[in-house]
């Protein structure tokens, strides 16, 4: 079975909820898609892995890095065409609207980012939601004119009031993908990191934690310090190597090379 297409999702707004996680690793990413979910943010150097789709062979992609980590509009094409022949799907990109459009014009599917933006986060006050008062939700639906104006066929609208995610939805062509802006987007979108429970920090509250790999890991890591230092004791006390480690050869050859020592050494 193959990826869907960028026509497929759009054609399944309003009758299909699309499940969409950021995956780091390609165990996360193997087994989010044996999960069923089928859209996966990933990191650019996964999908220029070769494994990754022997792993993820029917998941819809979005490479995705900041746009100051990438740099302006010829460094984000120089980024995304070999992605794209590697097989990238679609690309998140939270750069300048000339950017956006440039991409578009060479049918590169983009996905830019309202609402919340942690990267530019200081233009709308920090981390909080965006859109709760009637300046701020014409901003979002304002950003979500903008880029679909420039090309983007989706945006990423991130920490959005539901109400007014449901009203932009009812009016936008584009495929919205919710990170905690409610039920009217398009796809549902969480990082693996709070799903499984092993972000140490602070859960933002539209995450929902399904794991506890924090504690599991915290265990592991006893165990390993714990067998680490057995080893440890062992070769400092001389218990370690034992006989059973060692490799020996037959006596005369020890005999042998000691008397070659002695004339050549």
């Amino acid at each position: 079975m193959a990826p869907p297409t960028v026509r497929d999702l759009l054609d399944q707004r309003g009758k299909h909820q699309f499940a969409m996680l950021r995956a780091e690793t390609l165990d996360e990413a193997e087994a989010a898609a044996k999960a069923g979910v089928e859209l996966l943010s990933v990191p650019p150097s996964m999908v220029m892995d070769r494994r990754f789709r022997e792993v993820a062979p029917d998941a819809f992609i979005f490479p995705g890095d900041n746009f100051y980590e990438i740099g302006g509009t010829d460094d984000f094409l120089r980024w995304a065409f070999p992605l794209y022949k590697q097989g990238a799907d679609a690309f998140y990109c939270s750069g300048s609207l000339a950017t956006v459009r440039a991409m578009a014009e060479h049918a590169l599917p983009v996905c830019g980012h309202v609402g919340l933006i942690p990267s530019k986060r200081t233009w709308t006050g920090g981390f909080k939601a965006v859109g709760k008062t009637l300046e701020t939700a014409q901003l979002v639906w304002n950003q979500c004119k903008a880029l679909e104006d420039a090309g983007a066929f989706a945006v990423e609208i991130e920490v959005v009031p539901h109400s007014i995610t449901r009203l932009i939805a009812e009016r936008t062509n584009l495929f919205l993908i919710s990170m905690g802006a409610g039920v009217a987007g398009h796809a549902q979108y969480l990082f693996t990191d709070d799903v499984l429970g092993q972000n140490r920090g602070k859960i933002p509250r539209h995450a929902k934690v399904y794991a506890d790999f924090a504690s599991e890991y915290d265990r592991l890591q006893a165990m390993r310090i714990e067998a680490l230092g057995r080893f440890a004791r062992d070769v400092h006390e001389g218990d370690y190597p034992a006989p059973q480690h060692l490799v020996d050869c037959e006596p005369e050859v020890v005999s042998a090379f000691a008397d070659w020592l002695d004339q050549n050494a």
